[in-house]
């Protein structure tokens, strides 16, 4: 099994930035595509940016091009999300997920097989 604790969320103003992270513990040696996800209230859970394992390959749903950028550092486990230009529509819980497949490129992020349980970043206006 592989946990993921996402930490970073909070409260910013329209315009400000926020670096979500999220570490992977347990068997973090079988998860590859990493990514994060987000939900606002009353919502459906919706793509936010994918990462292959190289770092090399990414993915970002088209409302956050541009303003959001997604890393990792395998040799810590943990994936990040750097959010700026922040919006109000941007608020939500953010949660982050782990695949044991690789994302290698392409539209769709693979399949996750490992979720946290979510930070909540609230972007006042």
């Amino acid at each position: 099994q592989v946990q993921l604790e996402e930490s970073g969320g909070g409260v910013v103003q329209a315009g400000g930035s926020l670096r979500l992270s999220c570490a992977a513990s347990g068997r973090t040696w079988t998860i590859y595509a990493m990514g994060w996800f987000r939900q606002a209230p009353g919502k459906e859970r919706e793509f936010v940016a994918v990462i292959g394992w190289g770092g090399g390959n990414r993915d970002y749903a088209d409302s956050v091009k541009g303003r959001f950028t997604i890393s990792r550092d395998n040799a810590k486990n943990t994936v990040y999300l750097q959010m700026n230009s922040l919006k109000p529509e941007d608020t939500a819980a953010y949660y982050c997920a782990a695949g044991r497949g690789d994302y290698k490129g392409g539209s769709s992020p693979p399949p996750m097989d490992y979720w946290g349980k979510g930070t909540l970043v609230t972007v006042s206006s």
